[in-house]
């Protein structure tokens, strides 16, 4: 991460900020040494309290020893005994004002938002210079973080895992304060490190559960359930497992789980929050204010309770009310930087980016080491550079080196989806709606979620905003910039038209249907994979399927029988039966209620008909796609073997494959060439590397069988939209052949061009066949891209561009573009003919 914004950062914080990010050497770090083996009051003391005994700690005689008094008031705070752990700890605090327990009662008075907190944890926090004890100096770290002081913190963590690395309780406290700025990997190194000393240690358990909590929530539930058995009585574990229920909906899990949170600390402000929070997406606003008012009775200045259900709200996308509950939480507690980070984040959501800039702009100078809020800004800076396009209530912004390229297609492609979609849902959505287009992934992902990463994601939809990565952010063929473009912009119909209320499943599912509605070839990719799933019984069951979205296992599958069900339900009820479904859900109900108030159904009723529509779907592809029994062994096997078992499953596609591959492994090519036709027979739309036509078209180029090979490539492109490489060598193929009319190669460079739209060859040739058809519009829109594309001869780019300008009667403009031809090259014959015509007339 890059900390060199001096526009930003103070040339102290920034020097504070680097020394933060000096992250320690694990590699060279003495091995974790154990705790004593001895056993002592004190340890027994600690192990009870990992271990959720909270009457053995209640038993232990302090003795007016303070780290007793501490775990003993750590013991009472778990059961939400707040005033008993005040009386506690407050008369050893008065005699030991830097100790843990005087450390404990700051916390406590932090967490209650009692105004002696700050000066408790400033007489606690020098312990971090002053101290040669290892456990002090982690015990001074403990309060600098809490003050917010978190590069000292730090530096003071480093020292104390240093001096005493045999103390999970450091290296754990060291994860938490890598998790809350976003060091994600570092809070993991630390949390295994904890783990190393002692397995058991359930805050580097939970530690490790909310780190994987947002990449893998199966693990995160599984870690949460590992300190349960550790630890039945453990609170911060139940709100685990509620927050990754409430994120998958299963609000009913959620709240048992904060059931038997609240029944060991029935004054638990976060499960209280968290609560609070599944009421008001529940839209139950009466309990919503109950609950947020039972917070408050214990907690004031509690702003965590409105922040918190903005949080929900908004990863339900529900942002416009996420930024309303944001500002509730930030009028209770101003300096709550998480709070004033999270508004910046949902306003950006919303579209209001001069609004999202004030909101970072204070987070950061509240917290400038908050990794999300730090990208934010950065990728606010470049957005502010691009070109801003704007064709009625769409507007774009583009990189300034793609939109003279993106805003010839990507404009009207919107408006086209839009109309359509519109059209077809009988509904007009609330703009302006922006668009945002990334030529780098990881800005991408930063503007949508603060950090980079989200590798399988290609666009965002948000209700208004729509981000999304660009042609160049990926390889060529590496994804379909179009499909991407039209499936968010469906999420703007039924976002917006169930406000902001559709199950993901159903939201998803409506998109990649409309791909495939949109151009048949878009919604290809999973077929075959899907019929290999269905015979080995991987396929979701609906009750599973809007679960399995949150589970990196399970997320592609759960986008494609998503839209065959959606596909289902418009077979089955007709598109007002889909549209009803949707506007259903802006009644706040949830999915049960929303099926039987639209369809007269429910999920359970509705799997019989899906599953029989799947069988109609994919029943022949799904036999051809049957591997049989031993077939596994025998793929390893020669080709001759190979044969026998494929000569009697002649109907089965993978021993098809298998047998062709073999046989062109062994160079029987005339054989494999056979096999591979029988494959493409049982699977006509098999497509991607190692398909049937691209062997084939291989094997012919081979053998230079140039008719064959054009034969395989047309049949390959039709099936794999993706495939540039395919399409560039069929039409190199037909060309040389000597194929120039237009009806045969149009087709083909419009693929090129829809896959890679800085392709200028595919554009020069649309160009030249529009212009053939004396379709001058069309032509001047192809040559206009070339010329932004930097064309070798630049001299003819102008010419073909002020050819298509004549054509269409705009002759201003042909001759701009002639005269820049001719200044690039005088003698040039054409644009000379093409400017005598100008005069002439």
């Amino acid at each position: 991460m890059n900390f060199a914004m001096t526009s930003r950062v103070s040339h102290s914080l920034l020097v504070a900020a680097l020394a933060f990010l000096v992250l320690p050497s694990y590699g060279t770090a003495q091995a974790p040494r154990r705790l004593p083996q001895a056993d002592t009051p004190y340890r027994a003391a600690v192990r009870a309290l990992n271990e959720g005994r909270y009457d053995e700690v209640d038993a232990v005689a302090e003795k007016s020893d303070p780290n007793l008094a501490a775990i003993k008031g750590r013991a009472l705070i778990a059961r939400g005994r707040y005033a008993a752990a005040e009386t506690l700890l407050r008369p050893v605090a008065a005699r030991a004002p830097a100790s843990e327990a005087a450390l404990e009662l700051g916390l406590l008075q932090q967490m209650l938002g009692r105004p002696d907190a700050k000066t408790l944890l400033e007489r606690v926090a020098p312990l971090a210079e002053t101290s040669d004890d290892a456990g002090e100096v982690a015990r001074g770290a403990r309060a600098l973080r809490a003050l917010g002081r978190f590069h000292e913190a730090n530096a003071a963590y480093r020292l104390a895992a240093g001096s005493a690395g045999g103390d999970p309780a450091i290296q754990a406290g060291w994860g938490d304060l890598f998790l809350e700025k976003y060091e994600n990997a570092e809070a993991l190194k630390s949390y295994q490190m904890a783990l190393q000393i002692d397995p058991r240690w359930t805050p580097a358990i939970l530690g490790s559960a909310r780190t994987l909590s947002d990449e893998n929530p199966p693990q995160a539930i599984a870690l949460a359930k590992k300190a349960l058995e550790i630890n039945p009585s453990s609170v911060d574990a139940q709100i685990v497992l509620a927050g990754e229920a409430a994120d998958a909906n299963k609000h009913d899990d959620a709240r048992q789980a904060l059931d038997r949170a609240l029944a060991v600390n029935p004054s638990s402000l976060d499960a209280i929050a968290l609560r609070a929070a599944l009421s008001y997406v529940e839209d139950k606003p009466q309990d919503f204010e109950a609950e947020a008012a039972k917070a408050l009775a214990i907690a004031p200045r509690f702003g965590e309770v409105y922040r918190a259900a903005g949080d929900l709200a908004a990863r339900n996308y529900r942002f416009d009310e996420a930024v309303e509950l944001t500002r509730r939480a930030l009028a209770l507690d101003g300096g709550n930087a998480r709070a004033q980070a999270d508004l910046g984040s949902h306003l950006l959501r919303t579209g209001d980016e001069p609004g999202a800039r004030i909101a970072l702009e204070a987070a950061f100078k509240a917290d400038p080491f908050n990794k999300v809020t730090k990208n934010q800004l950065d990728v606010m800076d470049k957005v502010d550079k691009y070109v801003t396009v704007r064709d009625g209530d769409v507007v774009m912004r583009l990189d300034k080196d793609e939109a003279p390229v993106l805003r010839e297609y990507a404009m009207a492609l919107a408006h086209q989806a839009l109309s359509t979609l519109a059209a077809r849902y009988e509904f007009t959505p609330r703009g302006p709606i922006l668009v945002e287009i990334f030529p780098k992934h990881d800005d991408f992902a930063v503007r949508t979620l603060g950090l980079p990463g989200m590798n399988g994601a290609l666009g965002v939809c948000f209700g208004r905003v729509v981000t999304m990565d660009s042609p160049r952010a990926r390889p060529p063929g590496e994804f379909q910039w179009e499909a991407t473009l039209w499936h968010e912009l469906a999420h703007v119909i039924t976002l917006q038209m169930s406000n902001q209320r559709v199950p993901r499943w159903l939201t998803e599912g409506i998109s990649v249907y409309e791909e495939k509605k949109a151009r048949a070839e878009w919604g290809r990719e999973m077929d075959v994979t899907f019929a290999g799933m269905l015979n080995r019984g991987e396929t979701l069951t609906l009750r599973d399927l809007n679960a399995a979205f949150t589970n990196p296992k399970t997320i592609s599958l759960a986008y494609y029988q998503a839209s065959l069900l959606v596909e289902h339900i418009v077979n089955a009820y007709g598109d007002a039966g889909l549209r009803k479904l949707v506007r259903a859900y802006a009644n706040g109900v949830d999915t049960d209620a929303a099926l039987k108030a639209a369809l007269n159904t429910d999920l359970d009723q509705m799997q019989a008909g899906f599953d029989q529509t799947i069988e109609k779907m994919f029943g022949t592809m799904r036999r051809a796609m049957a591997v049989p029994d031993g077939a596994d062994e025998l793929l390893k096997m020669p080709a001759a073997a190979i044969k026998t078992m494929a000569d009697a499953n002649p109907r089965s596609f993978p021993l098809q494959m298998a047998l062709g591959t073999a046989q062109r492994k062994a160079g029987q090519v005339d054989d494999a060439m056979q096999a591979f036709e029988r494959a493409a027979a049982l699977v006509p739309i098999a497509g991607g590397p190692g398909s049937p036509h691209e062997q084939m078209a291989a094997m012919a180029v081979e053998k230079k069988d140039r008719a064959r090979a054009i034969a395989e490539l047309t049949k390959l492109v039709a099936v794999d939209f993706n495939n540039v490489d395919a399409a560039r060598q069929l039409a190199d193929l037909l060309r040389q052949s000597g194929v120039e009319d237009a009806a045969t190669l149009t087709p083909v460079y419009q693929r090129i061009a829809a896959i890679d739209p800085f392709d200028p060859e595919a554009h020069a040739m649309l160009g030249r066949y529009a212009l053939e058809r004396n379709e001058a519009d069309a032509a001047a829109r192809e040559f206009r891209t070339v010329i932004a594309l930097g064309p070798v001869d630049k001299a003819a780019a102008f010419t073909d561009l002020g050819e298509s300008y004549f054509k269409g009667g705009k002759r201003t403009e042909a001759k701009k573009q002639i005269l820049s031809a001719l200044e690039i090259a005088p003698g040039y014959e054409r644009a000379q003919g093409l400017l005598l015509k100008l005069v002439e007339k």
